[in-house]
């Protein structure tokens, strides 16, 4: 019965197309919607079971996918505590965006072809998230990315959503090449792609032999040749799987790909950065923290890009005008959050902000859209303003989703054993702590980060307010038939961010002490580094598909890593960011809340550092004038001097120019006078009888 949870909405993708064509775009919605549902409610009781009640940890092979020589690779479902809280985040929101969509898309047609993308979409995360080696988790990975590229670019009509599909392929490339480089150097190094194996051995420090080597040598202390050099191995495997979540989750560098995914619809925007595609990247670094926690350098690596990415895309978020921008800006921002806390080795804090942001961060998304359907398809805050009379019950669940995400709560102030707060106070509260009592990655980087994450909060706190001011309170700015006449926003798209919206201002309290309070140890059961293993159950299937065996396979023994609680933070690092959030929040404020809230403020346009931040810190224009142009001036010389003036010029060209004008030349000889032709003749003759009378002097 466990691999429903994954097949379901693969059903419902292959249904959706056929479905649709005999019983209409209706019919395609509801059966699509309803099995991502059952996923849902069933993903639900796993998380109870596997996580929360008797800890039944299984793996269940289903079928040995891919064998050669010693290496083979079954496909299987993974079901530990790390993979049923994935399987609720995934399925959840996803459950939620299919119901928004069924309103949201309703006058957009082609809605069987946009559910049947959703829910394969959710498919491919779910094999990325239920995995148990690395060969199946590639397969889930590049899934979300052809998921992802069929979505952005849904509307394949419009220029911009085809540049914009096209650019997150390929930005995506370059951080899957380093990913599948990951993966060859574990096959390298260790002779399998199991995580199991993978993960028992360097929890051992057993002797590897990598392929061609004659003797090995303990797995902690191997070094092997990497460009030319002699790299400790765990830490180039580090570093190259985190190439690949820095594609995924757009960090720093390979970030340039998801601020331009706001071309597809909106829904597709929630379900990329509140649940599928960017979660994959810190799933990744999760799945693999005992490689990170004997990786110090690749560790550190972590939370570098983290923390400068948490900087990073939230100074760009404070001038951006579209709102769906402005969110994204936050998940960009919001990741790097996540990648502190793993490259501190606080997985669980990564995790548990991976999963309140997925509650607060759908929320703010379709809110977005729900706004941008009542303004009539409008989307810049700057042309909206007053929006709370004409949509009061979206400006009520867009502030709860900013009091979340900014962190609006009361440090210290405990309630039953956690912090008394919204979602993203507790989650990255804890975050911030983490970074700042981090000794592993070096008290350099560790204070870096700390600083980057309180900047960052301060800036999150600006932008996420000046949306709330801009697009809901004082004076509309919306053309007087907008005003007037407002869109109709159907109730289908309401309902969905009910729970979304509990969960943003509740969740964090009811699941802190699972995730990284009390009870942590317990509830992560062994799948992450710094918790205690149990004995994993693995579930062989019998013939007929039935789980028919089970067996324990031996406990992989974690030693303790830097976890949350390692140091009591200060009463100062415990109110640092409540103090950002609130200097944040008084900033935008007081200038947004008094007079025009357009007027110039300190980043006032023309200056140096407003087109600075405005133009995103010029990445695109680098990456295009770096990468871009020279990639199409060399392709125009290789086509140019190289495919036309040279291959076809010397090749079918030119022999077809050396025919033709031969042609001409002989259609000269054409005259067309009948005396013309009987001299030719008579001449031909006369040649031939002399021949024939030389070969016959000749014989004789």
């Amino acid at each position: 019965m466990e691999p429903l949870v994954v097949l379901l909405p693969l059903f419902g993708a292959l249904l959706a197309m056929p479905v649709g064509r005999m019983w209409g775009a209706r019919a395609s919605e509801i059966i699509t919607t309803v099995l991502v549902g059952l996923a849902m409610i069933y993903a639900w009781v796993l998380f109870f079971d596997v996580a929360m009640g008797a800890q039944h940890a299984r793996t269940i092979p289903l079928f040995t996918w891919i064998a050669s020589g010693e290496m083979s690779a079954s496909w299987s479902v993974r079901l530990d505590t790390l993979s049923a809280v994935m399987l609720v985040v995934v399925n959840s929101v996803s459950f939620l965006v299919h119901w928004y969509s069924m309103g949201y898309m309703k006058e957009y047609g082609e809605t069987p072809r946009f559910f049947a993308y959703l829910s394969l979409f959710t498919f491919a995360m779910l094999c990325l998230v239920t995995s148990d080696n690395f060969l199946q988790l590639f397969f889930g990975w590049e899934g979300v990315g052809l998921a992802s590229y069929l979505l952005i670019g849904f509307w394949f009509k419009k220029k911009s959503a085809n540049d914009a599909a096209i650019k997150a392929f390929v930005v995506n490339r370059v951080g899957d090449f380093g990913f599948a480089l990951g993966i060859f150097a574990i096959l390298y190094v260790f002779g399998t792609v199991n995580f199991n194996d993978v993960f028992s051995a360097i929890a051992e420090n057993a002797v590897v032999t990598p392929f061609g080597w004659d003797a090995g040598a303990p797995v902690k202390e191997l070094s092997i040749t990497f460009l030319g050099h002699q790299v400790h191995a765990l830490t180039v495997i580090g570093c190259l799987l985190f190439v690949g979540a820095m594609g995924k989750s757009a960090q720093f560098l390979l970030h340039t790909w998801l601020p331009d995914a706001m071309e597809g619809p909106t829904p597709v925007s929630a379900l990329i950065h509140a649940a599928t595609m960017v979660t994959a990247g810190v799933f990744l670094v999760c799945r693999c923290s005992i490689i990170y926690e004997n990786a110090p350098t690749a560790a550190a690596l972590v939370t570098l890009v983290g923390a400068i990415t948490a900087f990073f895309a939230a100074s760009v978020g404070l001038l951006q005008d579209d709102i769906k921008k402005i969110v994204a800006y936050s998940t960009c921002s919001q990741l790097g959050y996540m990648f502190i806390a793993a490259g501190v080795g606080a997985y669980g804090a990564a995790m548990f902000h991976l999963f309140t942001h997925a509650f607060f961060k759908a929320l703010l998304f379709l809110g977005s859209g729900a706004v941008i359907i009542g303004m009539h398809h409008e989307q810049d805050i700057k042309k909206m303003g007053g929006v709370k009379d004409l949509m009061p019950f979206t400006h009520l669940l867009m502030v709860i989703g900013t009091i979340s995400i900014t962190g609006v709560g009361v440090p210290g102030l405990l309630l039953f054993g956690a912090p008394f707060g919204a979602s993203g106070f507790v989650s990255k509260d804890m975050i911030i702590e983490s970074a700042f009592a981090a000794a592993g990655v070096g008290r350099a980087v560790a204070w870096f980060a700390y600083g980057s994450a309180i900047v960052a909060a301060v800036f999150t706190a600006f932008y996420s307010w000046r949306l709330i001011f801009l697009t809901f309170w004082g004076k509309s700015r919306a053309p007087e038939h907008v005003r007037k006449h407002p869109h109709h926003v159907p109730d289908s798209m309401m309902w969905p961010l009910v729970p979304l919206a509990i969960g943003a201002l509740a969740a964090g309290m009811v699941f802190y002490n699972q995730f990284v309070g009390a009870n942590a140890a317990h509830f992560w059961n062994g799948a992450l580094y710094n918790a205690p293993a149990h004995a994993e159950e693995v579930v062989a299937a019998a013939p007929d598909g039935n789980a028919a065996a089970t067996e324990h396979a031996a406990p992989i023994e974690h030693a303790a890593a830097a976890g949350e609680h390692e140091h009591e933070p200060s009463l100062i690092v415990k109110w640092a960011p409540f103090l950002a959030m609130l200097i944040g929040f008084l900033a935008a404020a007081l200038h947004y809340l008094r007079g025009d809230p357009l007027r110039r403020g300190a980043l006032a346009p023309g200056g140096m550092i407003y087109a600075f931040l405005k133009n995103k810190w010029y990445f695109d224009e680098i990456y295009d004038f770096l990468l871009v142009k020279p990639a199409l001036a060399f392709g125009r010389f290789l086509w140019v001097d190289g495919d036309q003036k040279t291959i076809d010029a010397v090749g079918p060209d030119g022999l077809a120019a050396t025919v033709a004008a031969g042609a001409r030349k002989i259609v000269k000889a054409q005259t067309g006078y009948i005396y013309h032709y009987a001299f030719a003749m008579l001449v031909g003759i006369a040649i031939f009888i002399t021949y024939v009378l030389v070969r016959s002097g000749g014989a004789q």
